[in-house]
This record gives C-alpha cells, structure tokens and sequence, in this order.
C-alpha cells in the first residue's frame, strides 16, 4: 500500500501540496493534472527526496514521513520508478543498468546476476544485456527501464509520463507489457499522465490533483459523467470513446 494522510508540502513560502490524502493498494491509480499542480512534488514525497512540512506517508505499511520528520531514507524505501526520460545510465550495458540498484543494497553477486537474467527474460530483452541504451531501440530502452524497476522487487511502483516519448506501436506495445506485469504481480502502482486513454488502459481509478489539492476521483467514466471541474471536463470528456467498461 502507498498512503499519504493529509500531506502539505510548502517551498519557498508557497504550498505546492495542500492536505493531500490518497491511497493506492493492490491496484493501478492513474494520477492527472495539469502542469503545475504538484504532480512531481507529489513523487518526489513518496520517493523521498521532498519532506513533507505537516502530514504522513506510508509505504508496505511503514511510516516514512510523519509530521515534518524523514523516517525513512530514498534508499530504504524499497519504492521503483520508471522516469519519463528513464534516467538510464548511458555509460552501463542493460545488465549494468540493472546491477546498479543491486549493487547499492550489496546482493551478493550470484543473486545479482540471477535477478538481472530473470528481469530481462521477463521483458523480452534475452540476448540485450550487453547493450547500451545508445545501442537498442526507444522500445527497448523502455523496456531497460521497466526491467532496471522489477529487479528490485519493490513494495510500489511510480511511472511518471511512461509513454510521453514513444509513438503509437511502442506506446501499444509497453502497455500490453505494463498490463501483464499489474495482472501477474499485483504491485502497487501510481501513473501520472496526461492522456486520458493511457489512463483508460492501465487504471479503474484516476486521481485528479490541481493547484496542490484533489479534486476528484473515480473511474474515467465516473469523471465523465460529472466533472467538478473545467479540467476533469476536458481530461475525462473529450476521448469517451476511449473510455472502456470499468465495472469488469
């Protein structure tokens, strides 16, 4: 479970997240706002790398942050994301990519090298190991990503934007892995994006955030058929058609 109870963030004399309560359990949540809302603050709180100034987070069921104080550091959270510009280290083959988490919470090497060769079978990059990121695919490079994320057997999973820069068959084509990987390993996910059908693909519940605070949420269609506001109107409204059955 990610949970986050009444959680205000201020920088620079602003508030950038205002009370924000949310909860994300054996489910894919779809979170949607517009630029500047407090979306990426919002990751960075769960990630560790903001503290919030009131409120409190738990991750697997552990206190994290708890009223201004950091309770658990980034590197202990057991948390994985997949970046929007997936922050792969272009200098490391995939395999290198994949051992610098391991490394870092010292698995010994024959654990190491079985995670990493199971991760990569998993996504279908058998055989890529010895790549860099310069030499494989934008596909693959996703696929890099998604697999650097499962070796760490995390608690949750964040993506931020997981398909901004992938064309239509790629984008067709991580979806129906991320799909495979929710129905398989049940992992507790968050998924910041901007397209309501990605939302529709990956998600039952999306999470409306603006100006730091909720404002409302529900399945696509729920969101739909009665918007709180001008946004949700046009985030959830304008692709219908995309909207499938939710009640499944």
């Amino acid at each position: 479970m990610i949970e986050m109870r009444d959680v205000t963030v201020r920088l620079g004399g602003k508030t950038i997240l205002d009370r924000v309560s949310l909860s994300v359990g054996d489910e894919v949540v779809a979170l949607a706002g517009p630029s500047g809302c407090g979306k990426t603050t919002l990751l960075r709180v769960l990630l560790g790398l903001e503290t919030p100034v009131d409120g409190e987070v738990w991750i697997g069921g552990q206190s994290v942050s708890a009223r201004g104080r950091l309770l658990v550091l980034p590197e202990h959270r057991n948390i994985a994301m997949v970046f929007q510009d997936l922050a792969l280290w272009p200098h490391l083959t995939a395999r290198g990519n994949l051992a610098f988490g391991l490394k870092a919470r010292s698995i010994p090497k024959d654990q190491r090298e079985r995670r990493i060769a199971a991760a990569l079978a998993w996504v279908g990059l058998d055989g890529k190991g010895d790549k860099r990121p310069g030499q494989l695919s934008g596909g693959e490079r996703q696929r890099v990503a998604i697999a650097r994320a499962l070796v760490l057997d995390p608690h949750a999973l964040l993506l931020d934007e997981p398909f901004a820069s992938l064309d239509i068959l790629l984008k067709h084509e991580i979806v129906n892995l991320l799909v495979r990987l929710f129905a398989e390993r049940r992992l507790p996910t968050l998924c910041v994006t901007h397209d309501p059908r990605d939302a529709a693909f990956l998600a039952k519940r999306v999470i409306v955030l603006e100006s730091g605070r909720i404002v409302q949420e529900g399945t696509l269609s729920e969101l739909a058929e009665a918007p709180a506001t001008p946004f949700v109107r046009a985030f959830a409204g304008c692709n219908r058609t995309f909207v499938p059955d939710q009640s499944a």
